[in-house]
């Protein structure tokens, strides 16, 4: 490290600054850095090769404190850093892996630099509100986690308020949010302290602190990479990768309200295996939020007998059925604190409540968690934690990891749903699912639950949906936008619909005549939407669709935990250099090859959207299409707009049932050409963790385009999963003529 300058020397290389500027720019008369009033030591440490952690902490009789705490990064040490600073006059310039950091006392601030000089990131540290100011660069900027203004967010202020009362939430849901911010013209940043209000609204941003003592200590994360696949692998190397969830979860999910008679409840899966309505999962609310649910209060582990008289043989009927049975938990309060593997500190409650009917303020989750467990001794397969809106990050990021690590105590051995309202960044090491909250059913709350998909995804969180419909019935709430919702959700992670007057969440509930308990006062559709005829095929439509596609999906949520891209995709990440398709946000890329372009306007007719350049194929009409340009496509209630990228392979299944069902028909793969292009198909048994142990098949797909040869070979280090035959099917788009082969592990071709 060279010499610090002597003052001498700092005043004559800013000849024009007088000594009271460098005062007020952070520096102290003995050379001391001071930010918010306070004496600090920045550290600068090399966390990979592309990203720099930058540390600023207050100096108490000479010490940094200690950076406090609260789960979201993987781990508290990112090794020795490349430099400390507490006093310095005029630069500095240290090298952090591939990125060079420079230090400048007039105004006192941190230049993150690529190689060749390009400006990576540039933090401004004011000496006396602690605000952190920084150049927002070209394009979009996206992430910042759930809710908030949408799509690019710049030119917005936002507060980054947790919970239902955070910006909108009749239309844009509940915020999480994630102070994960990337420019897509070629850098990110995780902010992980302070946390604050990010104004956007100039040429530079701001995060401002709630107040000046709340501004230290600084704990940020900065990426430089001009690679959007390598930005999200960074922000999990940060704070995790996600964990795999169980593959029933991926299937379609009915939740309920107010419950009819105990017969009427497993009457109703019945239904859905008469009709051939494939379906996973059913989800009971709780007690209190309606007047008849699964339990006798909110926030109580006791059945209400009403519906439930006998709970085992109710869950045995449903898992006869093959239906995976969810509850939801409710948790009041304002910290969750430890986990489940600390010494309990008192009695488990056999209720959320204390004894007088009041709700705690504080949760020991080692205590709370063992409340759960006869729920679980009876088969209980999953869980929703809801409410939660007023704990802190590290009361909310505990709440995501007890339902994982709570579970595997009694389970070790098999993967953990839990739908969550509320959560924090590393929320995905836990295999957390999200969905956007009590939102309103409006068209406009459908148009803007499309950006807030894709920004939650580049926030780090993949398990993401919506309430098909939303949740408050307005007299906009139609079998047409219900229709609409559901397509759009079929192509969500999180398939589920659940809301208000529930009966018309049911595939068949537009065709009834009665949607049964009224619960919106004021909503009253017309007649005529109650018997309409059509609802129902449409979602069988794409529920069958969805089933058929899971091939695809899993594989993409394989790729999302070794790989950090979500599942819902900005086009910004494999298109990065097409201005056009980086600017798009009513439109996602689901997994690598599917664009998506769902219908959010009443009564339309036709949609527009962009094609990134390149070759596309109309995923129903097999019609080729050139990119680089917008396209209209007519549309009728059925049809969402759906595309394929030229060399892409798409896997597709037989149609189930649920995702466990037995099928003898052979696996399809369509082909797409006009391009070379590969897909890695992947396979466990979706409910343990063997896979770590090796206990997976991945098989190797490759589409030759000028040979039209399609080659298949078992990954190394996997194996083949039974039945060990596979007979498969391949056929071009847009092209009738198909091929049949058989693959057992040995690399097989076939030409088209």
């Amino acid at each position: 490290m060279k010499k610090p300058y002597t003052r001498r020397e700092a005043l004559k290389s800013v000849a024009t600054a007088g000594a009271g500027a460098l005062l007020n720019q952070g520096l102290a008369q003995d050379g001391a850095i001071q930010v918010a009033g306070r004496p600090v030591e920045i550290a600068l440490t090399a966390a990979s090769p592309q990203t720099v952690r930058i540390t600023v902490q207050a100096l108490e009789n000479g010490q940094p404190q200690p950076m406090a705490s609260d789960g979201a990064l993987v781990k508290e040490n990112w090794g020795q850093p490349a430099a400390r600073f507490r006093t310095f006059f005029g630069s500095r310039r240290v090298k952090c892996g591939d990125l060079t950091v420079r230090l400048f006392a007039n105004p006192l601030s941190i230049r993150v630099e690529a190689k060749g000089g390009r400006l990576v990131q540039e933090l401004k540290l004011d000496a006396a509100t602690g605000t952190i100011s920084f150049p927002l660069g070209d394009g979009p900027l996206l992430g910042l986690g759930q809710g908030g203004p949408q799509f690019d967010r710049r030119g917005q202020v936002d507060r980054m308020r947790s919970g239902q009362g955070g910006y909108q939430l009749r239309t844009h849901g509940g915020k999480v949010p994630v102070q994960f911010l990337i420019g897509t013209s070629g850098w990110a940043m995780f902010i992980h302290a302070p946390l604050g209000a990010f104004d956007l609204t100039g040429k530079e941003g701001q995060l401002q602190p709630a107040t000046p003592r709340a501004a230290l200590p600084i704990d940020a994360f900065v990426v430089g990479s001009k690679e959007p696949a390598a930005i999200m692998a960074e922000y999990a190397k940060i704070t995790g990768y996600p964990e795999m969830a169980p593959l029933w979860s991926f299937g379609y999910q009915q939740s309920h309200r107010t419950l009819g008679p105990p017969e009427e409840i497993v009457q109703e899966a019945k239904t859905f295996r008469e009709k051939k309505l494939p379906c996973d999962t059913m989800i009971y609310l709780g007690t209190d939020f309606c007047p008849n649910g699964w339990n006798t209060h909110n926030g109580e582990f006791t059945w209400n007998t009403k519906a439930f008289p006998d709970p085992r043989k109710a869950i045995q009927e449903l898992h006869d059925e093959h239906f995976k049975v969810v509850l939801h938990i409710v948790i009041e309060g304002r910290r969750v604190a430890g986990r489940v593997s600390d010494p309990c500190t008192a009695a488990p409650l056999p209720s959320g409540r204390r004894p007088d009917g009041s709700w705690p303020e504080d949760r020991q989750v080692s205590c709370y968690w063992p409340a759960h467990k006869p729920l679980l001794d009876l088969g209980i397969d999953g869980w929703w934690p809801d409410q939660g809106d007023g704990l802190d990050n590290i009361s909310r990021l505990a709440r995501n990891r007890m339902y994982f690590e709570g579970q595997q105590m009694y389970r070790p051995n098999e993967r953990v749903f839990a739908l969550h309202r509320n959560g924090f960044a590393g929320m995905q090491r836990f295999a957390a699912f999200l969905w956007s909250g009590d939102v309103q059913c409006l068209w406009e709350t459908l148009k803007t639950h499309v950006p807030n998909a894709v920004n939650t995804g580049l926030s780090g969180i993949p398990y993401w949906g919506t309430d098909i419909g939303g949740f408050v019935p307005t007299q906009e709430f139609t079998g047409e936008l219900y229709v609409r919702w559901f397509q759009f959700a079929a192509f969500n992670p999180l398939f589920r619909s659940h809301g208000r007057d529930w009966r018309l969440r049911l595939p068949w509930g537009w065709n009834t005549g009665d949607f049964g308990f009224q619960e919106t006062p004021g909503y009253n559709p017309d007649p005529k939407e109650l018997h309409n005829a059509a609802i129902e095929p449409i979602c069988k439509k794409y529920l069958e669709l969805r089933y058929q596609m899971m091939p695809y999906l899993y594989s993409a949520v394989k790729e999302t935990c070794e790989t950090g891209l979500p599942i819902i995709r900005a086009l910004w990440l494999h298109y990065p250099g097409d201005a056009a398709a980086v600017a798009r946000g009513d439109e996602y890329l689901f997994g690598r090859d599917i664009l998506v372009a769902p219908v959010v306007e009443k009564g339309a007719t036709s949609r527009t959207a962009y094609l990134p350049h390149g070759a596309w194929y109309d995923f129903w009409t097999g019609e080729r299409l050139e990119g680089g340009r917008e396209i209209t496509r007519k549309v009728d209630l059925e049809t969402m707009p759906v595309y394929v990228r030229a060399g892409a392979v798409l896997p597709m299944g037989p149609v189930r049932q649920y995702t466990g069902e037995k099928a003898d028909a052979p696996l399809s793969l369509l082909v797409h050409p006009g391009a070379d292009g590969s897909f890695s198909l992947y396979e466990d048994d979706g409910k343990t963790f063997d896979f770590r142990k090796g206990e997976f098949m991945r098989v190797n797909i490759a589409w030759n385009d000028r040979q039209r040869r399609l080659s298949l070979r078992l990954a190394n280090g996997s194996k083949m999963l039974p039945p060990a035959r596979r007979n498969i099917v391949v056929h071009a788009a847009g092209e009738s003529a198909t091929r049949e082969m058989v693959f057992e592990g040995r690399p097989v071709e076939v030409k088209l």
